[in-house]
């Protein structure tokens, strides 16, 4: 049998015409095909001073189902509670981060709405216009061939060796890394990094792919930090790995699933940085304070506090003077 919610127009009417012939619920069911708990519901719900119109009921039932798609009006309906949303927002916080601390600092905000209201909101005609302000702009992703030749790693590690403290998070200084590159033609790009555990993001840039200035980078990119490992991708950059001193662990070929901490940073930084970006136009302190506000939002992953406050408490960082504050 089929639902209540999809009784038509004309069904409506003859529910209309049953009932002035004195036909019970039951009765009618049995005309219609339909449960006469349908039947009940349905003449309880939209008649209007005990008597059933089939006209008025057909109203009454569009008029619900349209105040059901409004339950984002909870926004709408409080002004205080809009702004404040829209202000985390355009601070490039997004829906689950906003919900997560309205929830756990009630006394700092001016009321709660979930994330699920939060971008139900966004997808309205009030709400789109904040859509730019969201890190996703939700456009499918085409697939890319894989490249046919790899270079050679030397001394490559498998990441099925690394150790356990790396791959359930137990323990502080476990890193990924990976390359973001520029627009295509240009050879400038970013080397960036992610601590596993506290999800501390810290990024350089880099003006070629050639190895020896990515480890050089990565020298001066990881001076400061409590670094106990590093898990890479099979890129050409990361051949001269050894000269870090620190343990190298390689995804295999074609996973980047299994660094997806760096991954997701990566889209983080892309926010800032979309793809295309000439990186000979910008500079370090463009890209530092970038880092800067992904370092500081609440995660949800860390209970909604903020990676640099995880890093702190846990003691890697060890020099003022980083820059990921």
């Amino acid at each position: 049998m089929k639902k209540a919610k999809d009784l038509s127009r004309a069904e409506r009417f003859e529910i209309g015409i049953l009932l002035g012939k004195a036909y019970s619920f039951r009765a009618i069911a049995k005309v219609l095909g339909r449960s006469p708990n349908t039947i009940s519901y349905e003449i309880k719900e939209n008649s209007v001073r005990g008597r059933y119109d089939p006209k008025r009921a057909h109203e009454k039932t569009r008029l619900r189902k349209r105040m059901r798609r409004l339950a984002w009006s909870k926004l709408e309906e409080y002004p205080a509670l809009k702004r404040f949303v829209i202000e985390k927002l355009k601070a490039h916080w997004n829906p689950d981060e906003i919900a997560g601390y309205m929830k756990t600092h009630p006394r700092r905000c001016p009321g709660y709405v979930s994330k699920t209201a939060i971008y139900t909101w966004l997808r309205t005609a009030r709400g789109e216009r904040y859509c730019t302000h969201l890190y996703s702009k939700r456009k499918r992703v085409k697939k890319r061939k894989p490249k046919t030749k790899r270079a050679v790693i030397p001394n490559r590690v498998d990441i099925a060796r690394r150790n356990r403290g790396a791959d359930n998070r137990t323990r502080f200084g476990h890193w990924e890394d990976d390359t973001i590159v520029g627009r295509k033609g240009t050879s400038g790009g970013l080397k960036s990094a992610v601590e596993r555990k506290t999800r501390l993001v810290l990024a350089r840039k880099v003006e070629t792919m050639r190895p020896e200035e990515h480890v050089k980078t990565e020298q001066t990119m990881f001076r400061g930090v409590t670094t106990l490992s590093v898990t890479r991708d099979n890129g050409i950059e990361n051949r001269y790995h050894e000269r870090l001193d620190v343990p190298s662990f390689f995804c295999r070929p074609y996973a980047p699933w299994q660094k997806g901490s760096v991954e997701n940073a990566n889209k983080m930084i892309r926010r800032y940085f979309p793809k295309g970006t000439d990186f000979r136009t910008v500079t370090q302190r463009d890209l530092d304070h970038a880092v800067s506000i992904i370092n500081a939002k609440p995660r949800r992953i860390l209970g909604f506090r903020s990676a640099l406050a995880c890093a702190r408490k846990a003691g890697i960082i060890r020099r003022d003077n980083l820059r990921v504050s």
